[in-house]
């Protein structure tokens, strides 16, 4: 029996001693960021990724849901940080922000907007693929009734076909909601696609092919630069029409166009107020529209991973990022690019 004692006092000292040789970040809970499903999201949420690892000494990881469960885990402090969050969009992040859990950090994107699309070609046509305009009076989205045939869904030949966003984004139950207001829920098939990624790549086949197709998009991503896109003309917006759309079981929406976009930075109250230096660089981050939308392309078109693509952007524009951070962080984010 002693000589058992001896053996597990010896093993509790050796334990204590290699527990004390760990360094105190590698103890440190990670910090918890959305793992964001579309291209700007994935992107951004490495970006900031990468600055609270190297500059602040903080280990991260990410955990996936929908749009409106990152919320929720957000108000509860189970995830800690949405590095692209459309702020004051969604029910669940008004009720969150009114009850102080959540705050929305920063002006991330600047010129950053959302609505119904379609390719140029539609409305003008082009010469030089030897396409004719097919809606050449379509300029708002109450023309839509008389072009379902050019938009037909090829599933429910009597309908078009508008593409909405996928399941559990908050913009997927606005569009659900405008369909409705707008008097098109019966001409038109409301189709969510999978994921973001099957929404681009619907887009992009349509518009390779030169046919007409009918979308919810927004900016800033790829897709803007890369294609002559007409936005369709809504109703000037309405505040309270606005909360009839964004409330998904409200029998009787109103027309308008969307809120006016703002990118935050959606972090927990309790992580803000447990790393304010962090917090504070968040305040800060803004991301020109067009090195953003290039650094997007290339992720897009070289199927390059966001941490990748993401290591690449802080490396090309210093400028950018260094207005961020104090000297201090932004020499070690320097030092772990070299």
């Amino acid at each position: 029996m002693k000589g058992l004692r001896t053996l597990l006092a010896a093993s509790l000292t050796a334990l204590s001693l290699s527990v004390a040789s760990v360094p105190v970040s590698a103890a440190q809970a990670p910090v918890h960021f959305a793992d964001l499903n579309w291209e700007s999201g994935s992107l951004i949420t490495e970006v900031l990724r990468f600055i609270v690892e190297k500059g602040y000494d903080l280990p991260t990881d990410t955990l996936p849901g929908t749009t409106i469960t990152l919320e929720t885990a957000l108000a509860k402090n189970d995830i800690q940080v949405i590095g692209e969050e459309w702020a004051g969009r969604s029910p669940v992040w008004i009720k969150a922000e009114a009850e102080g859990k959540v705050v929305g950090l920063g002006d991330t994107v600047k010129g950053a907007t959302e609505g119904w699309w379609v390719p140029e070609y539609v409305v003008k046509g082009d010469p030089a693929k030897g396409l004719k305009p097919l809606a050449p009076d379509l300029k708002s989205v109450k023309d839509l009734a008389r072009y379902k045939d050019v938009f037909k869904d090829p599933e429910s030949p009597g309908k078009g076909r508008f593409l909405n966003s996928p399941i559990g984004w908050t913009s997927e139950v606005v569009n659900k909601q405008k369909l409705k207001a707008y008097g098109l829920d019966d001409s038109y098939v409301n189709f969510r696609s999978g994921s973001g990624a099957a929404l681009d790549a619907e887009i992009a086949s349509s518009i390779r092919r030169g046919k007409p197709v009918l979308f919810y998009y927004w900016s800033p991503t790829p897709l803007m630069g890369r294609y002559k896109l007409i936005q369709l003309e809504e109703p000037p917006f309405d505040a309270d029409a606005w909360k009839t759309l964004t409330d998904a079981d409200n029998p009787n929406p109103r027309s308008t166009r969307s809120l006016a976009s703002k990118l935050s930075i959606g972090v927990s109250t309790p992580f803000q107020q447990e790393h304010p230096q962090i917090a504070d660089f968040f305040t800060k981050v803004q991301f020109p529209i067009e090195p953003l939308n290039k650094a997007l392309a290339t992720m897009s078109e070289n199927h390059t991973g966001p941490r990748e693509v993401a290591q690449a952007f802080l490396k090309e524009h210093p400028e950018v990022w260094k207005a961020w951070l104090t000297a201090d962080v932004a020499q070690k984010v320097e030092a772990s690019l070299r």
